[in-house]
């Protein structure tokens, strides 16, 4: 079979191996395609039987165009950027990943965390820069250092990564909320219960967003619900920019009224230079990241194997399009 990759390079920066692609077929990989020349996915799909995209749309033009389309690949957990439906008609089956950095994520959810609670890398740049050398007592910090032991996480989404985060929350001495459509009451301890959300807004002193992205939670951080949260309250999202107005949240970092946010996910990526985050109070920003660990991403990829090997034997798994 012919087989192409359109945007492998973060997937693979080249710290990973194609071999198990490479054994099953003629297999091309690019490392970015364009997001909105056609033109040019349609080329460089050419007469492949397999596609394998990240990021790279596959909309009804393109699947209409590329008639030797069997199988789309997505490596990703989400699958937006293929029209599943019209994939369908054509008979084209369509897998995702839906499982490989659960811990990963949960882990960076608690590092932003931890980075607002005690501004390590400011503190650690400061040392290197001299100030500890020069300060005339024997320890500084400059700013005010967060204990989280008994403090209270808001989780807005409970699945499986969600849960991951509570887990370490608890760990460090947290109580969890959770706030899911689907309640498992066994997840329920001393430490962990269900809440509505209106609660879980006015009670949390941290609030972690694990959501997936639907119309029913777009836009959920906004001002309505800020308002309802504790003076001083932390945000987090490491789960899809959409959930936030970003606006909102800029303008209650602003005014004080959010202590501090940290976001590994935008609304458009890579970031747009006028995002008004980008000039917000004490707004930790990484490059949608939390995914990205070595253990991960090979994860990722022998899934991507998997998913393929199991198609070409008859027997599809982790299709999204049935």
């Amino acid at each position: 079979m012919k087989i192409v990759v359109l945007d492998g390079y973060t997937l693979n920066p080249g710290d990973l191996s194609w071999e198990g692609l490479e054994r099953m077929g003629d297999t091309v990989i690019y490392d970015r395609t364009s997001l909105t020349d056609h033109r040019e996915i349609i080329q460089r799909i050419g007469d492949a039987d397999v596609v394998f995209t990240n990021k790279t749309p596959m909309p009804e033009e393109v699947l209409e165009a590329c008639s030797s389309i069997k199988y789309i690949g997505v490596l990703a957990t989400g699958y937006n950027v293929v029209d599943v439906e019209y994939a369908k008609k054509k008979g084209i089956v369509v897998t995702n990943i839906p499982t490989y950095g659960t811990a990963a994520v949960g882990q960076f959810a608690i590092a932003l965390l931890l980075e607002i609670c005690h501004h390590i890398g400011y503190h650690s740049q400061a040392v290197h820069d001299g100030k500890w050398e020069s300060n005339p007592d024997w320890c500084f910090w400059d700013y005010p250092l967060i204990e989280l032991d008994g403090k209270t996480m808001g989780i807005i989404g409970y699945g499986r990564i969600g849960q991951a985060t509570g887990k370490i929350a608890q760990a460090l001495g947290m109580k969890v909320l959770a706030y899911d459509a689907h309640r498992n009451p066994e997840l329920e301890s001393d430490t962990c219960k269900y809440a509505d959300l209106d609660e879980l807004l006015a009670e949390s002193d941290v609030i972690a967003l694990h959501c997936p992205l639907f119309p029913t939670t777009e836009g959920i951080i906004n001002q309505v619900n800020i308002a309802k949260m504790k003076d001083g309250v932390i945000i987090l999202n490491n789960s899809r920019g959409p959930l936030v107005v970003e606006q909102d949240l800029a303008d209650a970092l602003n005014s004080g009224k959010v202590a501090a946010a940290g976001l590994d996910v935008v609304s458009t990526e890579p970031i747009k230079g006028d995002n008004p985050l980008l000039k917000a109070k004490n707004c930790f920003i990484t490059p949608h990241i939390s995914w990205a660990p070595k253990e991960s991403r090979k994860r990722l990829l022998d899934i991507a194997v998997h998913n393929l090997k199991a198609f070409a034997e008859g027997n599809t798994v982790n299709v999204v399009n049935k």
